[in-house]
């Protein structure tokens, strides 16, 4: 009810005092290539910025980038933003061991020290990814947490398959029916790129079983952000200039610089899926019918609308676009 309204009912019948009780943040588990693109570092820092306004809580970071320094790198953007605890979990025999151009952040010295402080030297020391989501799902609320993907299908590919553990009795599957409320997933491309109707997206592409697995199998609702929606709301290049500059230096704004230094404007493929994740209330996108995701043997994502369905995907009005930007600027840029 409008609180407004609230107050004025409790006036006239003369209460004296009322408490609302506030909303719970959503639990977020974010499942990330980081180092393959920045749009994984942006989106990070993003949800720190979420969780400093009370909007969700960063249970954990997994990833599905094979090398060593991306869970390094992770720790230190977490210690940056004084969550340094964030628990990390690292993809085992996962895809794209290649270096990063800006991992190396997490080994960079400025005067014998490091320039961005962290625990977590090497993802080889971190817990395996899988067993960590199973771990943090299992001492959570019933329906409290949402998964956000934006690197490969790896890990929650595998997580379907998980049986009972020291974690919890139930299987992977039952463990998100009970705990999980919906997965965000930056993957696929619904409509025609540059002129290709049939664009193989690169979340897809570099792991195309277990995105077919997952597209096929999962339980919960899923909300698909596709290639379209990122290119269409590129992050500004003057942002990364002049919004970070609170600090010497900045993990993400330095990153961004290494991917690929300015002026660009880089798509904003993943700080969509994980926005939407956490404040889907807040109309920055128009969602498609219901339906389901297919993914074919090339990785080419078909949308089949269903009115039983449980998938759909993420639209983004021009009229919206303006605005979602400034609030993706504003978030990710947001001092810790």
């Amino acid at each position: 009810m409008n609180r407004a309204i609230v107050w004025g009912l409790c006036v006239i019948l003369g209460v004296t005092a009322i408490t609302l009780p506030a909303a719970e943040p959503v639990g977020i588990i974010f499942d990330t290539d980081m180092g393959n693109d920045v749009d994984d570092a942006l989106a990070l820092g993003m949800l720190h910025a979420l969780e400093s306004r009370g909007q969700c809580r960063l249970l954990a970071v997994t990833l599905t980038k094979d090398h060593p320094l991306a869970g390094a790198y992770v720790d230190a953007v977490n210690t940056f933003y004084g969550r340094g605890d964030i628990p990390i979990g690292t993809v085992r025999n996962g895809k794209t061991p290649e270096p990063s151009k800006f991992l190396p952040l997490a080994t960079a010295m400025d005067n014998g020290q490091l320039r961005y402080p962290h625990d977590l030297l090497s993802g080889n020391d971190a817990p395996e990814a899988v067993s960590l989501i199973r771990k943090i799902l299992a001492e959570q609320p019933d329906q409290s947490v949402k998964l956000v993907q934006v690197g490969f299908s790896t890990n929650l590919a595998r997580l379907l398959d998980t049986p009972g553990d020291a974690a919890s009795p139930l299987t992977g599957r039952e463990l998100l029916m009970k705990k999980v409320i919906e997965l965000d997933i930056m993957a696929g491309a619904f409509t025609p790129i540059n002129g290709n109707p049939r664009y193989l997206e690169y979340n897809v592409i570099k792991d195309i079983p277990e995105a077919k697995k997952l597209a096929a199998n999962w339980p919960t609702p899923i909300v698909w952000s596709g290639f379209e929606i990122g290119i269409a709301a590129p992050y500004p290049a003057v942002s990364i200039e002049q919004d970070y500059a609170y600090v010497p230096h900045h993990p993400l704004a330095e990153a961004y610089v290494l991917y690929e230094p300015p002026p660009h404007n880089r798509p904003t493929w993943d700080l969509t899926a994980a926005l939407h994740a956490v404040a889907p209330e807040r109309g920055y996108f128009d969602l498609s019918p219901a339906g389901n995701v297919i993914v074919e043997d090339d990785g080419f994502t078909r949308f089949e609308a269903d009115p039983n369905g449980n998938q759909r995907y993420l639209i983004l009005p021009k009229d919206k676009q303006p605005r979602l930007v400034e609030a993706l600027v504003q978030l990710s840029s947001q001092p810790q």
